[in-house]
């Protein structure tokens, strides 16, 4: 693999000697491996096998957006999480991505979302209720329902019975906890097949896809409309007019489920932690809540009153972002930043290393929201909390609409208080919480 040579390489022993750690978590091997090598390393896992890791924000550039067209998503997505969720925006590359891409967009344009706001809004306040003040509580379960419910009420209204809800978020839970042993312990799989875990989650799917079915159809044959997203998906048409069928749909509905609710749950929580730390910061948003208290009626005017919001949660994302890494496969050689990277190479982009990268940020471990307040820093080339390029996340706006909303009500109603001193962290598909435990003090209403 002299194509590799140009690029400085972890040999596969200390990947193996390291490899107890890394299974618990990467992220400290990784860092190691940038400080000594630099921002482009190659770890070798095989015979002739690499992957190429990097915290380049020039080189995430060129991948993401400049020279996109030669990258596509890896095995990881399009193989070992597609036979879970199907194959949708998630999945998918090349031609099929493109279709389904351009069908969904309009689905998520702002003047759409506008109509999910209340729907939003009062399922983020029935969540929000389950937040006690009696003793401390870890504060991540209860945004993981929260962002599940959200999802699932802006998607199907009060078609979907609190039953069926819990099952589907079990189900949607189960295969990304599944799919995460798969792709840790890579040398188990044999046994993940041959003692039939694989199979029952794969049957648990199919079971998701039941009983979404029967809200399509009841939907269907209803012909009554809620202006929800199933709606809108419904009415969404190709270029040939042809609407998607029935597969199709659940595919991406159950992407849907799996990329809007964990992701934004972490973002949550993690938001909730910093915040917690920083109590002037949190007075800010209480104050921005308060003085917009006469738009709640107008949730769209609301969101665009609370900047300061948006910025606390955009700086969280910053520090812990849900989306840590992003891979890629080269389909032909491609050279940047004077590296040769070679054809069918794997590539991780570690959007958290980026994001915390000292030549990009001033005091970068430092919680400063107001390095938000300018347009420039949002479209920094060092940060991709919702990725970059054509491929951006499509529901970066619906996810910042529910996440500005939840935080002003949480803040709305209660102080947050730490109950330890640092903030842990569980790195899987997504980057998630570790033992969030946070005291809330309920905020006196005079």
């Amino acid at each position: 693999m002299s194509v590799y040579k140009n690029i400085p390489e972890v040999s596969f022993l200390k990947f193996l000697k390291h490899g107890s750690r890394i299974l618990k978590n990467p992220l400290p091997f990784h860092e190691r491996n940038f400080e000594r090598l630099g921002d482009t390393f190659k770890l070798k896992i095989g015979l002739g096998n690499y992957v190429i890791f990097s915290r380049d924000p020039k080189l995430a550039q060129h991948i993401l957006q400049k020279n996109q067209k030669n990258y596509h998503k890896s095995p990881i997505q399009t193989k070992d999480l597609a036979k879970y969720v199907g194959n949708g925006l998630l999945t998918t590359n090349g031609e099929q991505w493109a279709r389904q891409r351009k069908m969904i967009q309009p689905a998520f344009h702002k003047k759409q979302l506008a109509l999910l706001l209340d729907t939003m809004q009062t399922a983020i306040s029935t969540e929000v209720d389950n937040i006690t003040t009696e003793k401390p509580i870890d504060v991540f379960p209860i945004f993981n329902d929260l962002a599940f419910q959200t999802v699932v009420k802006s998607l199907f209204s009060s078609e979907v019975g609190q039953q069926e809800i819990n099952r589907l978020q079990y189900i949607t839970e189960a295969a990304q906890k599944m799919l995460v042993r798969e792709l840790r312990q890579p040398f188990k799989v044999w046994w993940f097949r041959w003692s039939g875990q694989i199979q029952a989650h794969l049957k648990l799917t199919e079971e998701a896809r039941e009983i979404l079915n029967k809200v399509v159809e009841k939907r269907k044959a209803s012909g009554k409309r809620e202006d929800d997203l199933l709606d809108m998906l419904l009415d969404t048409r190709y270029d040939d007019y042809s609407e998607m069928d029935t597969r199709q749909l659940l595919d991406e509905i159950l992407i849907l489920f799996t990329a809007g609710h964990e992701t934004t749950s972490n973002a949550l929580t993690f938001t909730c932690e910093l915040l917690a730390r920083h109590p002037k910061e949190q007075e800010k948003i209480y104050e921005e809540v308060k003085t917009n208290a006469h738009l709640k009626n107008d949730l769209m005017a609301f969101l665009q009153a609370s900047p300061y919001t948006a910025q606390v949660i955009e700086e969280a994302m910053r520090l812990y972002p849900p989306a840590y890494f992003i891979d890629r496969i080269s389909l032909e050689e491609d050279k940047c930043n004077g590296m040769i990277i070679p054809k069918n190479a794997s590539i991780l982009l570690s959007v958290y290393e980026i994001q915390r990268h000292e030549n990009y940020w001033k005091n970068p471990l430092q919680f400063d929201p107001n390095r938000f307040s300018t347009l420039e820093t949002k479209k920094s080339i060092a940060y991709y909390p919702f990725g970059a390029g054509p491929r951006k996340c499509i529901g970066n706006n619906f996810a910042m609409y529910e996440m500005v909303l939840a935080i002003a009500e949480v803040v709305s109603r209660f102080k947050i208080k730490p109950t330890n001193n640092s903030i842990e962290i569980l790195p899987l598909i997504t980057l998630k919480p570790k033992n969030a435990v946070l005291k809330f003090e309920q905020r006196s209403t005079a």
